[in-house]
């Protein structure tokens, strides 16, 4: 099921929509959203003179339809899951449930629209050499051809169009009424049970989200949960989840999907066996399709790698001299940071390939990019996991600790989690970590900072930690390469 995203006329005609028809731009973007408006924010600093074509709702994926109303839900989850959960503290007992779901999407939407509107509209009208153009665009020889006739011309252009949900290779999926995780997140009323394809973040973050709203949830995936993090951190969140009341179902086959009387039924093989997974309705959260149709790339020769996407060098150079790409179109680190920062590089080194910039921007670097599965406990890494260290020829290095060694967990009463550091034996250097913990995600920061200065285990072991934080978790799990760290006292290192 294809996304479709309303364009709203008012919130464009502020800016320069229909400006600079048959113009010459130094820069021409293709794209609207956090990667596009990155792109052409950085060029019109440069001092370049910046058309930005946007189609569909101007903002992209994350504000619109991704990070921004999936968090805020979430947050909205857990606040019902933290009143009922309130009772691991003696003499408390708390209760909480979703009582209107209508006012929660209002609320949801109101702060899309804001944000929308304060981080992409308005800034519109705030750079000076910048002109907003809303419409389809097609790559031609030396600028873009709009779908209305007008032509734009520029040698250099940037592409950053974005992906969208795809769908599985399920017999019979094209007659199912799915749910993308747009859909899901702009339902009108909660299904009474929901059946959640993917076991990626995406699926994993809103198996929870509705489970913890009420909804009867069976998440299901071909492998393991979060099969790109550590298999550690995959099974302890498997667990709580099932503590939860979800249904999880992993390392099965599809065999085919169809409608029924009550709704959904999944036909899958599980160990040999065939069974059948029902449902009201589902939800299709098995990767996404980078969005190239229609941009006259293979009459320019822009090639593109196995999955669909653009594919790009280490300054965002497609295989068409002139052309960059970044963000979800190149198929590659799916994240609206990594998007932006993907964006930048294309721009500054778009313009120094005319001498327009003050120096060669440095490549595009992954190597201490986090990332974070907003679940609770929160998923993130950074780094190499074990297996990836391994496959790159290092002499690896583990320590393992659970959450009942970290104070803040004990304090809290909820020890549901672990942190993983891989290093090389040879060097000591941290080469990855990888936490599961309700405050995860505000602590893999540090250990991103330590893998981008090259840091020993030693170092971050010695370094100074504030108590009763989840971060110090770091510390402690650096220290477990050569202590048992039961046997320490309070802040001893």
């Amino acid at each position: 099921m294809a996304e479709t995203l309303a364009y709203d006329e008012s919130e464009t005609d502020r800016g320069k929509a229909g400006e600079g028809a048959g113009a010459r731009f130094d820069v021409i973007v293709v794209g609207a959203g956090s990667a596009g408006f990155s792109a052409a924010i950085t060029a019109v600093e440069q001092g370049a003179r910046v058309a930005l074509i946007g189609h569909g709702t101007i903002g992209g994926t994350c504000v619109n339809i991704g990070c921004v109303p999936s968090k805020t839900f979430i947050r909205a989850a857990e606040a019902v899951h933290g009143a009922r959960a309130a009772s691991r503290f003696a003499g408390i007992r708390g209760s909480a449930a979703l009582e209107d779901w209508g006012a929660l999407r209002e609320q949801k939407n109101a702060l899309v629209a804001g944000l929308r509107k304060a981080k992409y509209v308005d800034l519109i009208d705030a750079y000076e050499g910048l002109t907003y153009i809303e419409g389809r665009a097609r790559l031609t020889q030396g600028g873009v051809l709009l779908a209305d006739g007008r032509a734009l011309s520029s040698e250099r252009i940037i592409i950053t169009t974005g992906a969208r949900p795809a769908l599985p290779d399920i017999a019979g999926i094209e007659d199912v009424p799915v749910l993308t995780s747009t859909d899901a997140l702009d339902l009108a009323r909660l299904p009474r049970s929901l059946l959640v394809l993917g076991g990626g973040y995406i699926g994993a973050e809103l198996a929870q989200m509705f489970a913890r709203l009420g909804v009867a949830v069976t998440l299901v995936f071909r492998s393991r949960l979060l099969p790109t993090m550590e298999p550690e951190i995959g099974a302890a969140l498997t667990d709580y989840l099932r503590q939860e009341g979800l249904a999880i179902e992993g390392g099965l086959a599809y065999r085919a999907i169809r409608r029924t009387e009550a709704g959904i039924a999944l036909d899958i093989t599980q160990d040999g066996l065939e069974r059948t997974l029902e449902a009201e309705q589902v939800l299709v959260a098995t990767g996404r399709r980078p969005n190239t149709e229609g941009l006259g790339l293979d009459a320019l020769g822009v090639a593109r790698t196995p999955d669909g996407g653009i594919r790009v060098d280490g300054h965002m150079r497609t295989s068409r001299p002139g052309i960059w790409a970044a963000g979800d179109v190149t198929g590659r680190d799916a994240f609206v940071y990594m998007a932006a920062y993907g964006a930048r590089i294309a721009a500054l080194d778009a313009l120094a390939s005319e001498g327009a910039a003050q120096a060669q921007p440095p490549a595009y670097d992954n190597s201490a990019m986090p990332s974070v599965v907003f679940t609770d406990p929160q998923a993130a890494s950074v780094g190499l996991t074990e297996a990836e260290a391994v496959a790159a020829g290092h002499e690896v290095a583990t320590s393992v600790i659970g959450l009942e060694h970290v104070p803040r967990a004990l304090a809290a009463h909820d020890a549901r989690g672990l942190i993983k550091l891989v290093a090389d034996r040879r060097t000591d250097r941290l080469l990855g970590a990888h936490i599961l913990a309700p405050e995860g995600a505000d602590s893999i920061q540090t250990a991103a900072l330590a893998i981008a200065q090259g840091l020993t285990v030693a170092a971050l072991g010695a370094a100074i930690f504030p108590y009763l934080t989840t971060v110090e978790g770091l510390k402690l799990a650096a220290q477990a390469f050569h202590k048992d760290v039961a046997r320490l006292s309070c802040c001893a290192g």
